[in-house]
């Protein structure tokens, strides 16, 4: 079956870096559409960061251009989410997401499969 599986938070200092991972199975990587979706308590799921299936292409949301990165590796069904100069505000639990149709939504509705998430935490 279909399977998402993110891994890599954890709790950092302010100014800190952690390198998010998602493994994928159960279906073709290659052909779809990732992104990153992050979640803070009482808050709507917001877009993070998506990439092309051929890693040609990326976006970012505005409160994370220049921090955040966004990569894949489809020969290791992986994507991957580089976080640099972390703050409290990116404290959230993150998903990816895979999206067979949609290319650089912003849209978690676009998005047909979600891993189970990973909780960052930025605190002194």
């Amino acid at each position: 079956q279909v399977q998402l599986v993110e891994s890599g938070g954890g709790l950092v200092q302010p100014g800190g870096s952690l390198r998010l991972s998602c493994a994928a199975s159960g279906f073709t990587f290659s052909r779809y559409y990732m992104g990153w979706f992050r979640q803070a308590p009482g808050k709507e799921r917001l877009f993070v960061a998506t990439i092309t299936s051929t890693a040609g292409s990326t976006l970012y949301a505005d409160a994370v251009k220049g921090r955040f990165t966004i990569s894949r590796d489809n020969a290791k069904n992986t994507v991957y989410l580089q976080m640099n100069s972390l703050k409290p505000e990116d404290t959230a639990v993150y998903y990816c997401a895979a999206s067979r149709d949609y290319s650089r939504s912003i849209y978690p509705g676009d998005y047909d499969y979600w891993g189970q998430g990973t909780q960052v935490t930025v605190s002194s």
